[in-house]
């Protein structure tokens, strides 16, 4: 365990953020669930709405230092892609 005063403040604050960063995490895989979700039921208006929740919360976590750029950049195209297919399986139909 940390002896000195700004090591234990270091100490507290990291555990804070960690705990800030989790609650972040857990809302970004249930955003994304929520989408997965709706594609399979396939409903296209839901699913686009859906979308730009989840990419709205996943570009706040990049601002919050939670996530890089390029991985929620990349979370937030597999996502696009999969409510993609569902607007291309309703327009061929």
């Amino acid at each position: 365990m940390a002896q000195h005063k700004s090591a234990i403040k270091a100490h507290k604050q990291s555990l804070k953020r960690a705990l800030r960063n989790r609650a972040t995490k857990t809302k970004i895989k249930t955003y994304s669930k929520k989408v997965e979700e709706v594609v399979k039921s396939k409903d296209l208006t839901q699913a686009i709405a859906a979308l730009r929740q989840a990419e709205s919360i996943i570009m706040k976590a990049v601002t919050k230092n939670v996530l890089k750029l390029n991985t929620a950049s990349r979370k937030v195209s597999k996502l696009a892609h999969k409510v993609k297919s569902i607007e291309e399986s309703v327009a061929t139909a």
